[in-house]
């Protein structure tokens, strides 16, 4: 994974192992982006830097995930690009509460502006949904705006799932997962 956070104040940069971190704040507004991306390698095989594929049929290994989250005031937009995903395919993807890890259970559950335990929680305006459908060369996009922002340390990773989101935010099994440290 590589992770470059950016806004119009100087940057503090870190580089550990190969993976690039950049993160600033602006002044009194508080605007600032975030950028990670990575290429999916299968679990047993990641270094803890990459992407993971659960199922090579829909995200097979080398494909691309890119997030970019873009803060002003209390408000915010996420957005995922991927590429070299399973043509035609429509996938749901989700904010998830945990990094991702060997087991795709490992990234938790969904994030929640106000969490809840009621299914009726689960819904486009209290998470971030960034369902796609991939185009004929594996490529999708998608975008969520909200008009509240993470909660700090409560939001670690993307996951791609194997299906549209249905009711109560469920859309099948975690397909992939990116890591990333979401900033409030």
């Amino acid at each position: 994974m590589r992770v470059l956070a950016r806004s119009l104040a100087p940057a503090m940069v870190l580089t550990l192992a190969g993976t690039g971190i950049a993160q600033a704040r602006a002044g009194d507004d508080g605007a600032h982006w975030l950028r990670a991306w990575g290429y999916t390698v299968p679990p047993g095989e990641s270094d803890g830097r990459d992407a993971l594929t659960y199922d090579e049929d829909l995200v097979p290994a080398g494909a691309r995930i890119q997030v970019v989250q873009r803060v002003t005031g209390d408000a915010m937009t996420v957005e995922l690009e991927v590429r070299g995903v399973l043509p035609g395919h429509t996938f749901g993807a989700h904010v998830h509460e945990s990094p991702c890890g060997e087991d795709p259970a490992d990234s938790g559950p969904h994030y929640q502006n106000v969490p809840g335990e009621d299914p009726g929680a689960a819904n486009p305006r209290n998470e971030v949904w960034l369902d796609f459908t991939a185009d004929s060369q594996g490529r999708g996009t998608a975008v969520s705006r909200h008009a509240w922002v993470f909660r700090p340390g409560e939001a670690n990773s993307l996951v791609l799932h194997e299906h549209a989101t249905g009711d109560h935010g469920v859309a099948g099994g975690r397909v992939a997962c990116l890591t990333v440290a979401f900033t409030d």
